[in-house]
């Protein structure tokens, strides 16, 4: 059991932290100190599933006494991980491969408690169908959204509409956090304020 245990958040992620206001859980933010880099051939499941633990492992370690939350979300193309692009001219390359076509959002998360001997992690999917862009439609999009700190090149909460045609899974996993699935983890091992508003 982890009742009565007040949450770290090991990501620097402000759309996580939303996420986790709305659901009405208390939390505190420690950046976490880990690499994200790729291995090579690694799959979107395994990469981000690794990082998420390593997220919250090297913040566990500083923060025994508390449940440490780890997350890392990838945007998935057939086999091919888009990372966040490095210009304007990246993000539009990247926005037209996306364009007419289902790609993938992966995220890892890891929930560690160091004192409890508590570690759960897993895995969510979300496939996500973009419209079909013309030129035109890309730079609008990049003109009215930052785009260069996000994988993919895009977020779904920023004027999604303008891209997105439909998802088939969790939106919240998209913005980069399954809040719901976090959420149902945390009251099924006795955290009690998990959800509660």
């Amino acid at each position: 059991m982890i009742a009565d245990t007040s949450i770290v958040l090991a990501s620097r992620s402000a759309r996580r932290e939303t996420l986790l206001k709305n659901a009405g859980i208390p939390f505190e933010v420690f950046f976490p100190d880990a690499s994200e880099e790729l291995e090579e051939d690694e799959s979107a499941t395994s990469a981000c599933t690794r990082l998420a633990e390593r997220k919250a492992e090297s913040v566990a370690c500083r923060c025994p006494q508390n449940l440490v939350l780890g997350a890392d979300t990838v945007v998935c193309l057939e086999d091919q991980i888009l990372g966040k692009p490095a210009s304007q001219v990246g993000a539009a390359d990247m926005l037209d491969r996306l364009s007419g076509r289902k790609h993938r959002v992966v995220t890892g998360v890891s929930l560690q408690h160091r004192d409890a001997v508590f570690y759960h992690s897993w895995y969510t999917v979300t496939d996500v169908y973009f419209k079909r862009l013309s030129d035109a439609d890309i730079q609008r999009y990049l003109s009215e959204v930052y785009t260069l700190d996000k994988a993919g090149a895009y977020a779904i909460q920023e004027k999604g509409d303008m891209l997105v045609d439909e998802i088939d899974g969790l939106r919240s996993n998209v913005i980069g956090l399954p809040i719901e699935e976090v959420v149902a983890c945390l009251q099924k091992n006795g955290y009690v304020n998990a959800g509660q508003q």
